[in-house]
């Protein structure tokens, strides 16, 4: 599946729009990740514990925005967006979508 932030994809012609398409997954915090967090904002730096959640977040909205085009017949996603929200504290929403298409 190529998956681009472009309404094209280079090299390649659209020959036909399938729709839109979106993944999204909600991930709360692990408490003893939380521990390890809180205790590099005293010493600053990045919190790789987050990071590493976020990265698996983002990861599996995509993955499920891919299994949304494949159904559709698309071997191409378009204008890839991702937006993320809380939903409760201590809990995110990441959403992936854009448009299913078939390149050639």
């Amino acid at each position: 599946m190529i998956i681009v932030t472009t309404e094209t994809v280079p090299g390649k012609e659209i020959k036909e729009l399938k729709g839109f398409v979106r993944g999204s997954t909600v991930q709360a915090k692990h408490i003893g990740k939380d521990i390890v967090a809180g205790l590099k904002t005293i010493i600053g730096g990045e919190i790789s514990e987050y990071s590493e959640l976020m990265e698996e977040a983002r990861q599996s909205a995509i993955n499920r925005m891919i299994n949304e085009a494949n159904k559709l017949g698309a071997n191409a996603i378009v204008t890839v967006r991702f937006e993320t929200s809380a939903v409760m504290q201590n809990a995110s929403e990441i959403i992936a979508y854009g448009t299913a298409v078939v390149v050639e």
